[in-house]
């Protein structure tokens, strides 16, 4: 599976859109991206990378892949 671009891979969360206001009141797209980092997983019995939202990793919803070649155990 390859890595999305903006999305949670726990949560689903994506990017929000909607305006910026002056003090005129004008109006201009802008986004809201999520804080994701790509974290190692195993799944499957593979290593995985994936991006989570820091909001799931701090919840511990994720359980990251060990470092080194004992992962492959």
């Amino acid at each position: 599976m390859a890595i999305q671009r903006n999305r949670c891979y726990v949560c689903d969360k994506g990017v929000a859109h909607g305006n910026n206001r002056s003090h005129a009141n004008n109006s201009t797209r802008r986004t809201w991206k999520p804080n994701l980092q790509v974290a190692r997983i195993v799944e499957g019995g593979k290593t995985v990378k994936i991006k989570v939202c820091t909001r799931c990793l701090n919840a511990g919803k994720i359980q990251r892949a060990p470092r080194g070649a004992a992962a492959a155990v």
